[in-house]
């Protein structure tokens, strides 16, 4: 493989540091580093006003050769101040502010696209009842996609099975697929023990328009996109469904198959993980309980009072891709706390490839207080292959939201714990009993920066002490 003199740098710099550490083919115990080092990260308010805030992301840059860069008509959403504008964030809510539902027997749910620069935003509870991308603030918050009419798969994709499924819906986790499509939100629409649904989206926040397949165009739920169900396509290769909700998901590349098409790692409620294939349709990739289920179970912090904003907050986990030199998929397991490291590998090429699981570990630590999130420390931006926010770039460290004490941990490959450090407010307050970290992302930055100025981003259930309007929040953090 050839580096750019980027990626020669960046190799350099973690080589030194002894970041490069891959992860022993072995089940180990996480050694603890620096285990007192309880330093505080102060963090600045972005916005307040999100409810059941979940899932955040920056939009990031689309690469040369993908259809969001390439095309006009999509391109100009990532225009300075547009929707994917590359310095905005998305944000996950359990909230649709105010846009008519399209299912009314599915959970309300949308994404925000953010702008993160200037004064506190506190975004209004129904500002988007116009409905469709519907914007306030001064543009610096608008809807993506949501559970409304504007967002279904049947805009695009009326003849498909999943036609009547949105965008989003109590939606849980996302992936953006920078290196050659799109944008692809996991959602659970009726909760944990319900369907799960994983959706494509144009920059417009329905399914894609001229999908690979039409059979279910931009929407994969329950067993109704699953491959030998979607014609052409044969029978599935390993078995598998979205038949619990979906809560994390991760961009595994192109398919083994030499089609070119993009496939996508789902991490299910039941602990099964299922790849997507825009083309096939889903296969299964690991068994139910190969990730400690969510299923049934609900964060502590429910308990705690019925207007505290934590409410029937869905449990949910973080799945990010080490995709070089071998694939490794690490998935956060917040009831058992621990990390879970699962090998995957492609079959040989042919029609029918698809990844298969190899191996997997776990890595402990008294550090891990439910994990309920992960994201790279160094995002991979400029590999035309495997570029995302939930891909480390080479060697890279990441970072894991813990939920249960409101820390953030920065973890090796290895699963040694290099740092932890108390996510705090600006003027040193705790976020005290009723606010928790719920979410995690990571901005990226030039590599001359990257060691001390890439910014932290993580969303928070529950109030603020002592701030208005404060159910649900973003927070703007610095690296460490």
């Amino acid at each position: 493989m050839k580096f750019s003199n980027r990626k020669k740098l960046l190799a350099m710099v973690l080589a030194l540091t002894g970041i490069a550490a891959m992860v022993n083919p072995i089940f180990v115990r996480a050694e603890d580093g620096d285990k007192d080092d309880q330093k505080a990260l102060r963090g600045r308010i972005v916005a307040v006003g999100i409810p059941g805030a979940s899932v955040i992301s920056p939009v990031g840059a689309f690469l040369p050769g993908g259809p969001i860069h390439d095309k006009p008509a999509l391109n100009v959403f990532t225009q300075p101040g547009q929707i994917l504008d590359p310095v905005r964030i998305l944000v996950g809510s359990s909230s649709n502010f105010g846009e008519p539902l399209a299912r009314t027997d599915q959970l309300p749910g949308s994404f925000l696209s953010i702008d993160p620069n200037g004064p506190t935003l506190v975004v209004p509870a129904d500002f988007a009842s116009a409905g469709g991308q519907v914007s306030t603030l001064g543009g610096r918050v608008q809807v993506y996609t949501a559970n409304s009419a504007a967002f279904l798969n049947s805009v695009k994709n009326p003849a498909a099975a999943t036609a009547n499924f949105t965008g989003a819906s109590n939606p849980l986790g996302i992936s953006i697929n920078n290196a050659f499509g799109r944008l692809w939100p996991v959602n659970s629409p009726n909760g944990l023990g319900g369907i799960g649904t994983s959706t494509i989206l144009d920059p417009q926040g329905f399914g894609l328009a001229g999908a690979p397949n039409p059979a279910f165009g931009g929407v994969y739920a329950g067993n109704l996109a699953n491959r030998g169900v979607v014609p052409p396509s044969a029978a599935q290769v390993i078995p598998g469904g979205l038949n619990t909700g979906a809560v994390a998901t991760a961009f595994l590349g192109a398919s083994p198959d030499g089609s070119k098409r993009a496939v996508f790692a789902v991490v299910e409620a039941d602990g099964s993980i299922v790849q997507e294939h825009t083309g096939q349709g889903l296969d299964g990739l690991a068994p139910p309980g190969t990730i400690s289920p969510l299923r049934r179970r609900h964060h502590d912090d429910d308990d705690e009072g019925d207007d505290d904003g934590n409410r029937n907050v869905s449990p949910r986990e973080g799945v990010i891709l080490n995709w070089t030199p071998t694939l490794i998929l690490f998935v956060s397991e917040p009831f058992k706390n621990q990390i879970a490291a699962v090998d995957i590998a492609p079959d040989p090429a042919g029609p029918s490839a698809v990844f298969r699981v190899t191996g997997v570990r776990h890595f402990r630590s008294e550090a891990l207080n439910e994990p309920v999130d992960l994201t790279p420390v160094v995002i991979e931006t400029d590999d035309r292959n495997f570029s995302s926010n939930t891909s480390l770039n080479e060697g890279s460290d990441f970072y894991v939201a813990n939920r249960g004490n409101n820390t953030i941990v920065r973890m090796r490959q290895d699963g040694t714990v290099v740092a932890v450090r108390h996510v705090r407010l600006a003027d040193g307050r705790s976020l005290g009993e009723g606010a928790r970290i719920n979410g995690i992302a990571t901005s990226p930055s030039p590599l001359e920066e990257q060691a001390t100025n890439t910014v932290i981003w993580v969303t928070v259930t529950g109030h603020l002490p002592g701030v208005p309007n404060s159910n649900g929040a973003i927070l703007e953090l610095p690296a460490f």
